[in-house]
């Protein structure tokens, strides 16, 4: 099965595509999506024509994306809930399983504890997919989403599954 994984953000998506048979992974790409534009509408567009290239280019099977989590910047957490809205809706739209993930969760499966360092999501995402050098931490972070799909989401009945910490 090939997923994508996604960790969403407005001006950086970061993607990863691994393709995982049994308990086999492998790297297939990563990268990022760097939003552009003059505003909001604009920015959004240009996420989602960058993802649907990342689609038509890997052909992934399911994608994973992270859970949206509350910080003290009410402002801040919904211009990243719209890039996840954008995320999703790209990700739906191609007609993909899409499986859903905490970041504590994605933290425990990838490195063993649910409040490790980038640094950490880094050394395990190059340790599970050896060879893989990804394009910066919010790449690294999209493979370690698609990693813990590949644990907990491939076999969802669902076209959208949320799974908690």
């Amino acid at each position: 099965m090939r997923i994508l994984g996604i960790d969403p953000g407005l001006r950086t998506l970061g993607w990863g595509v691994i393709d995982s048979t049994g308990n086999r992974m492998s790297h297939i790409a990563n990268g990022h999506c760097k939003s552009s534009g003059d505003d909001l509408a604009a920015r959004l567009l240009s996420l989602h024509e960058q993802l649907t290239d990342v689609l038509h280019r890997y052909a992934p099977d399911e994608a994973a994306i992270e859970q949206t989590f509350v910080n003290k910047d009410g402002a801040g957490t919904l211009k990243l809930g719209q890039a996840r809205g954008v995320a999703l809706l790209t990700a739906a739209k191609a007609g993909l399983r899409i499986g859903e993930y905490a970041p504590n969760r994605v933290k425990k499966t990838v490195v063993g504890v649910g409040h490790a360092d980038k640094g950490q999501i880094l050394h395990m995402v190059k340790l599970q997919l050896p060879g893989c050098d990804p394009a910066g931490p919010d790449a690294a972070d999209a493979l370690a989403i698609a990693i813990c799909h590949a644990f907990y989401g491939a076999a969802t009945p669902y076209k959208v599954r949320e799974v908690g910490t």
